[in-house]
């Protein structure tokens, strides 16, 4: 009868509660976000170190030949930039479940998830909020990368909009399913490593597949099956205003997975929350 009860009561939501909900979520992500400078100067930091310094080292040593989306031979902090533009994503989605780990220790998770909203629309609210985050940081260190030398094509910086939001998405579902399965917040740095050095490396992010293919088969396997290759690849052609299509569906379909996972996961009669008995 009651959950019957709670159904009812959710449906009877109107939009523009919901609005005011979503408004309330992403402006204490902003808040969070503002109030720890660090976090945004860490997430420049480390794709700069790799554009300043490990593509000045690699330019001589690693050529990149013509291969889509390029027309011609690059530079290979032009190749490198869309795969550090994932990874700005990527640290910042293991950096919101990192959060969700510390309210859920601190007890700030239960007062969120208690509230008579859907609890699915304000897990779905949160990765708006941290998606909407992590591009306006990649867009920080696109300004950055464009006063180095590297310039995409003009309408290139809006055509890549679409594919941030949905590779942030993807990514930050992915650190929301993580975070359900984290007790603890001191086990979150082993979880981080072990989750993303190898889907950043094991990628197209640094280096092209058919270099990899050359060196080892089994490596080149491995990136093929890492859904972060597609979204480094979604980027890429993004950036010069194609559309790479099986990356696009492996990225919203990886999104859709992910997503489902974390709101399953957090659900208290069904998902992990429940069996360890947090909230």
């Amino acid at each position: 009868m009651s959950v019957t009860a709670t159904s009812d009561r959710d449906r009877n939501f109107t939009f523009g509660q919901y609005l005011i909900c979503l408004r309330g979520i992403a402006w204490r992500e902003a808040l969070r976000f503002l109030n720890q400078r660090e976090r945004f100067v860490s997430a420049l930091v480390r794709p700069l170190v790799w554009l300043f310094i490990f593509a000045a080292g690699f330019r001589q040593i690693l050529g990149v030949s013509i291969i889509p989306p390029y027309q011609t031979y690059v530079l290979y902090e032009v190749y490198v930039t869309p795969g550090l533009m994932a990874m700005i994503q990527l640290f910042n989605g293991m950096q919101s479940s990192l959060s969700m780990v510390y309210d859920r220790e601190m007890g700030n998770m239960r007062m969120l998830l208690v509230s008579p909203f859907p609890r699915w629309f304000l897990l779905v609210g949160k990765l708006l909020a941290s998606t909407v985050v992590s591009i306006a940081q990649v867009y920080a260190y696109l300004v950055v990368a464009w006063l180095w030398g590297v310039e995409a094509p003009a309408w290139g910086y809006l055509t890549v909009l679409p594919a941030l939001a949905l590779s942030g998405m993807m990514l930050g579902s992915l650190g929301m399913l993580l975070s359900s399965v984290i007790r603890q917040l001191e086990n979150f740095a082993g979880v981080m490593n072990f989750v993303i050095f190898p889907m950043f490396f094991a990628s197209s992010a640094l280096y092209p597949l058919w270099l990899v293919q050359q060196s080892s088969p089994v490596v080149y396997a491995i990136c093929r099956l890492n859904p972060f290759t597609y979204a480094v690849e979604l980027i890429r052609f993004a950036l010069y205003m194609e559309i790479d299509w099986v990356s696009l569906a492996v990225v919203a379909v990886m999104t859709v997975v992910f997503t489902t996972g974390a709101i399953v996961a957090y659900d208290p009669a069904r998902g992990l929350i429940a069996r360890r008995g947090g909230g």
